[in-house]
């Protein structure tokens, strides 16, 4: 069964194992996280639970966002995700979802929007090889051939430089290398998608 959490990004460190090893360690804290909602196939099609992170102030909230989470007898939310495939029978409207519900060496995959890096070239922004770098060459770093002269346009999916980063990424198979409940804190390893502060949502992985 699926289980998830919502957090903020604090940043990284490092631990150490008790074999001596240096783990470097993503920090997430994850406050208690509140259950808006439950779905099911009857009233809506599927299965799922909705949760809900970090209270905001209710002048940045309307009345059908206060009404909604008035059921759930919470606060209004500023970061709001659905997990489904979850044991709906474990969750109540308005519970409390904890840290603990992850343990030391848990597989999860962590879902964040990346940083954004503005307007980056082909080479950056996908991996491409770059020309010879001799004077002669006059071809450097450029995006290469735009394809067949026939269609007179450049084909849809064309990767060519533009905006780069700013969007939803998800690491998978990551390990929990601890969890503070005291202190609300996962230490996940490796990095995980998001500048520091950003918002997070992490999930039991779906390939482990």
């Amino acid at each position: 069964m699926t289980k998830g959490i919502l957090g903020r990004k604090i940043g990284m460190t490092q631990v150490f194992a008790e074999n001596g090893d240096l783990i470097p360690v993503t920090v997430v804290e994850a406050a208690a996280n509140v259950v808006l909602q439950k779905k099911s196939v009857e009233t809506d099609g599927y299965e799922a639970i909705q949760i809900g992170f970090e209270d905001k102030r209710d002048k940045l909230s309307n009345k059908p966002e206060k009404g909604h989470v008035a059921k759930a007898n919470t606060a209004p939310k500023r970061f709001v995700r659905e997990f489904r495939g979850a044991d709906l029978g474990q969750y109540e409207v308005g519970q409390e979802v904890k840290v603990d519900i992850f343990a030391e060496g848990d597989t999860v995959d962590v879902t964040g929007i990346s940083k954004g890096k503005g307007f980056q070239g082909a080479i950056k922004r996908h991996g491409q090889s770059r020309g010879p770098m001799a004077h002669g060459s006059r071809y450097h770093r450029r995006p290469g051939s735009m394809g067949p002269v026939a269609p007179n346009r450049v084909f849809k999916g064309k990767l060519l430089p533009g905006r780069m980063g700013g969007e939803q990424v998800t690491v998978q198979n990551l390990e929990i290398v601890k969890v503070d409940v005291e202190r609300n804190l996962l230490l996940i390893k490796g990095n995980v998608p998001g500048a520091r502060k950003a918002l997070v949502k992490i999930k039991s992985a779906v390939k482990a």
